[in-house]
């Protein structure tokens, strides 16, 4: 994987939100996309289709072994937890019949953060708990991007609020709306696109 790869981790208020980070970004957005957001593990599964309905981009459930690709957005799929592998896909595991969070942002950040290093960006977004706050961690630690919503301009602010709780790994505090800007500046600069430095 040479190129940047967007998480957009979200709870409750995530629709909203994760409609107005996607609706801005160009048909020729130079990241991979993927969305986490809580979910029943019995939910019907209709995010994918309700996105892209919002979206210039194309939008797909995420199966088991699906590719990354940039200008494309993944969504985790209920019942299942996501992670990155070093070949540029991703495996999906079953949730299991009781939380941690499902599907899991903290997993697939820090798979992703292994993996990819330097080209992850993790978006947290509006939600309840603290899941992606460990997750986040673990992309600052491996040289990655974090962005947090404003608490603020989130309708549940909890998890922005643990992310922004974990001292000093949080690039910026960015407006719900102003969001899908920065990501356009960020993907286009040639940091993100960087391979990982072996560990």
């Amino acid at each position: 994987m040479e190129f940047p790869i967007v998480v957009l981790a979200c709870s409750t208020g995530g629709l909203d939100a994760v409609s107005r980070v996607l609706a801005p970004l160009p048909g020729d957005f130079a990241a991979a996309v993927v969305v986490v957001q809580h979910t029943s593990p019995d939910a019907p599964g209709a995010l994918p289709d309700i996105l892209a309905r919002r979206t210039a981009l194309p939008v797909a459930p995420a199966v088991d072994g699906a590719r990354l690709l940039p200008g494309h957005v993944l969504v985790a799929p209920p019942g299942r937890h996501l992670l990155a592998t070093a070949d540029g896909t991703l495996t999906t595991i079953p949730v299991g019949p009781v939380p941690p969070y499902r599907p899991s942002a903290d997993l697939l950040l820090a798979t992703l953060a292994v993996v990819a290093g330097p080209r992850v960006v993790a978006v947290v977004l509006s939600g309840h708990g603290n899941d992606a706050a460990t997750g986040a961690t673990a992309v600052h630690r491996f040289g990655g991007v974090v962005l947090v919503a404003d608490p603020t301009t989130s309708a549940a602010s909890a998890m922005p609020e643990a992310a922004i709780g974990r001292d000093a790994i949080v690039n910026g505090i960015v407006a719900l709306d102003d969001i899908a800007h920065m990501l356009v500046d960020l993907t286009a600069s040639t940091v993100l696109h960087a391979e990982p430095e072996p560990r």
